[in-house]
């Protein structure tokens, strides 16, 4: 999934490209991701359905792709910003599309056309990439490019409505604190995590707790900071708490600098793969050499969560 490295790569790029263009037209064959806000109600598909006008779609699936056309088409992009893990799309006439890309899911921009149902690739080059090849969602720009959703595990959320609707979504309302505000200091990161049970690990994970912090990073991050992943969060010192509050944010920032990880299906919206899997010191590393000790890295799971970690660099108190 896109942490937050990745979806700020994404917004910093899209705030460089889109804003003051106009949504010209939207393509999509899974409407499943939709969902519309207004004034009176929330409209969304809970089983998934293919919009294709040859279909026989249900009504209620007609009804949301009509009302999400009609609600985004001629809206003029103001700015682009980020909030946790979620990408936000400020429209004209106090619009606001929310893009959650989930699992597998990144924004593209570029230029497709429709093949039996199918979006590709209107020239060669980088976007044929495998994982930049599953297209759901086109939103036509008015510069002739258009912004693209590829989303091979089709998780991905896209929300549009008034701006105060969506900014007022329960799973927005609840987030953390995002761990690169400039404002979240360590006093305030201290106190949220020693007011915490559970294990660190599953902690970090808890976007309520802190938003942005995804496997990868609470994995790296709890390896600079010579922090075993089971330790109860409450009992971490204070020096280790500070080494650990500095260990995300450097490595996040670090991450960005080098366009976010795509050990994975993870592609900026030019289609190109960012570098910090180049970095790791222990996610993905299992039965490696630790680059500090050379013990061999370990893989445990938490709550089904796999943790990576030194056993002798990040020692269980």
């Amino acid at each position: 999934m896109p942490e937050l490295p990745e979806v700020q790569t994404i917004t910093s790029q899209l705030q460089k490209e889109i804003p003051n263009l106009t949504i010209r037209d939207v393509w999509s064959d899974w409407i499943k991701m939709l969902q519309v806000l207004n004034h009176n109600d929330h409209i969304k598909i809970k089983k998934s359905q293919k919009f294709t006008k040859k279909s026989n779609q249900s009504k209620k699936a007609s009804i949301l792709f009509e009302r999400f056309k009609n609600d985004i088409v001629g809206k003029k992009i103001k700015k682009v910003s980020r909030i946790g893990k979620n990408i936000l799309i400020y429209l004209s006439s106090g619009h606001l599309l929310l893009v959650h890309q989930k699992m597998s899911g990144h924004l593209l921009l570029g230029k497709w056309k429709i093949k039996n149902g199918v979006a590709v690739p209107e020239e060669d080059g980088i976007m044929k990439d495998k994982m930049n090849g599953y297209i759901h969602l086109i939103f036509y720009l008015s510069d002739g490019r258009m912004l693209a959703l590829s989303d091979l595990r089709k998780f991905a959320k896209v929300v549009l409505g008034p701006e105060d609707k969506v900014l007022s979504l329960s799973e927005i309302k609840k987030l953390g604190p995002d761990v690169l505000d400039k404002n979240f200091s360590f006093e305030s990161f201290r106190k949220i995590i020693k007011s915490k049970k559970g294990k660190i690990k599953q902690v970090l994970l808890d976007q309520s707790v802190v938003s942005g912090v995804g496997n990868i990073y609470a994995d790296e991050s709890l390896w600079k900071a010579k922090i075993h992943p089971e330790t109860q969060a409450n009992k971490i010192d204070d020096a280790r708490l500070k080494r650990l509050y500095n260990a995300i944010r450097d490595i996040m920032k670090f991450s960005i600098k080098v366009g976010g990880d795509s050990m994975s299906d993870f592609r900026n919206i030019y289609g190109k793969k960012g570098g910090y899997q180049k970095y790791h010191k222990v996610y993905q590393r299992e039965k490696e050499a630790c680059f500090l000790c050379k013990a061999q890295i370990k893989r445990i799971k938490i709550s089904g969560r796999s943790a990576h970690f030194c056993p002798s660099c990040q020692k269980k108190a």
